[in-house]
């Protein structure tokens, strides 16, 4: 109210300063009149009608005044001055209705282009939403953003969950959410500025979304309950490709072990079958004889014990919950273990391990550091050439044992060395050349990493080098 008063105020400073000038120069009626109007038309555009319509009739009344005759009167003689003056009276009224129409539209119309500009950028900013955290959560809380309000609920009716964002709260609305979501319905507050409205996909409501804040035109309100169910059923998408991309991976490691178990275990059942068969067939063999076949069974058993245990090892790697038992541990005598335990592999293939002197003990979860040497020892032996020599370094650094696999093969090209250590990857030029799961690297990096260690890998033409480096002493914990 006091705005408005001060308004009135400048006006009619304005009208006086033009009348004092027009009779300090002498105007005609019609310049006088002229610029009445003119004023009139600014205040219009500037301000309002309310404002235009007041110096209207205010000007009506000093043109009469001091520029018509009689001056002084406000008395009429001449016929052709009443005319006049309810001809300047019906123009100032009618123009400054026009002009503030036009203001008004010209204001909407820039309203109108600041939300289709908000839209816009919620629709964008609905396409870069990271996976970080609840998508419905960041949705709203970009919504709110955008278009400042000063609060903003999205109500999921298929989670049940509410997401909140905004400096001020929206309270007992819950119910209300709840029921424009189940049926479809729309709540306004018009005291409170608060909407409650349902959103749609489709024909079937999914959500509803309660806004507090400036008016929302329903066409905007409608733009932004698309925008939403849009990014609602991107996300439910999003997590429909994970859950199936996390079956498809699951089945793939699935079918991997047992085509693995399936591979190893043939070998040592093999020998068994054959040992256990040859005592049945011949049961008076020499003593020396059923010892030694014994033996080969007995030895064959504990290799398939181990075989079973990698195996349940390598599922529960899967789960990227790695337990770590640290016990000081010699790394040379792991990886004479793990040679030795795979000489059926190494088929003669000459194997040179060298080791410093004096190398220092580390605190590592054997069991989990053999898998991770097998693993690798097993990669060299399927991607060197045949009858080349595997060259097995152990070293200590500064805080650190180091173990170095190196392998004469073909290499890998610069491009794959940063996914080789995906899981399931396997480069497309030995895919169907060289069996293989794509499991192995991943497996050794994992255990390397959990142990606070890391697993790099060098090639080129010819060679390529694995360096598994741990640190001297592990805390004992998981990963």
């Amino acid at each position: 109210m006091g705005r408005r008063a001060l308004r009135l105020a400048v006006s009619l400073a304005g009208l006086a300063a033009i009348t004092m000038t027009a009779r300090a120069i002498a105007a005609n009626s019609t310049t006088v009149g002229f610029a009445y109007l003119l004023l009139v038309l600014v205040l219009a555009t500037t301000w309002g009608f309310f404002e235009a319509a007041v110096i209207s009739i205010a000007a009506t009344l000093t043109l009469n005044f001091f520029f018509l005759p009689p001056v002084g009167t406000f008395t009429i003689t001449d016929p052709q001055n009443i005319v006049a003056l309810l001809g300047f009276l019906a123009t100032s009224l009618l123009a400054s209705r026009l002009s503030t129409k036009a203001k008004q539209r010209a204001l909407d119309a820039i309203e109108r282009q600041h939300d289709i500009e908000r839209l816009y950028t919620f629709s964008r900013s609905i396409l870069l939403i990271a996976s970080l955290e609840s998508f419905s959560a960041q949705l709203v809380r970009k919504l709110q953003e955008i278009f400042q309000f000063g609060a903003a609920v999205l109500y999921e009716r298929r989670t049940g969950e509410f997401h909140r964002a905004g400096p001020s709260d929206i309270e007992g609305l819950d119910d209300q959410l709840r029921e424009a979501a189940a049926h479809g319905t729309s709540f306004s507050d018009p005291q409170s500025h608060r909407i409650v409205t349902a959103i749609h996909l489709g024909s079937e409501p999914i959500a509803s979304l309660a806004i507090q804040g400036t008016r929302m035109p329903d066409s905007v309100l409608q733009g932004i309950a698309n925008l939403m169910a849009i990014g609602l059923e991107r996300a439910r998408a999003q997590d429909l490709s994970h859950q199936v991309e996390a079956a498809r991976q699951s089945e793939q490691l699935r079918t991997t072990l047992i085509d693995a178990m399936a591979h190893e275990f043939k070998t040592p059942l093999t020998s068994i079958k054959a040992a256990t068969t040859a005592l049945l067939d011949n049961p008076d063999q020499p003593a020396e004889t059923r010892r030694e076949l014994l033996k080969i069974a007995d030895e064959e058993a504990e290799h398939l014990r181990n075989l079973i245990d990698d195996t349940v090892e390598m599922a529960q790697l899967d789960t990227a919950h790695i337990k770590v038992r640290p016990e000081p541990s010699k790394m040379s005598e792991l990886v004479r273990q793990v040679v030795d335990s795979m000489q059926t592999e190494i088929d003669n293939r000459p194997i040179e391990i060298t080791a410093d002197e004096h190398l220092r003990t580390s605190a590592v979860d054997r069991r989990l550091i053999r898998l991770a040497l097998k693993q690798l020892v097993d990669n060299a032996l399927k991607y060197s050439f045949p009858n080349t020599p595997l060259l097995i370094r152990v070293f200590d650094g500064d805080s650190t044992v180091t173990v170095e696999i190196t392998n004469r093969g073909l290499g890998i090209p610069a491009e794959e060395q940063g996914r080789i250590f995906e899981r399931f990857y396997r480069s497309p030029a030995v895919q169907n050349k060289i069996p293989g799961s794509g499991l192995g690297l991943t497996i050794s990096q994992s255990i390397a990493r959990a142990h606070q260690g890391e697993l790099f890998v060098s090639s080129r033409p010819g060679e390529t080098t694995f360096q598994l480096t741990l640190p001297a002493q592990v805390r004992g914990g998981g990963s």
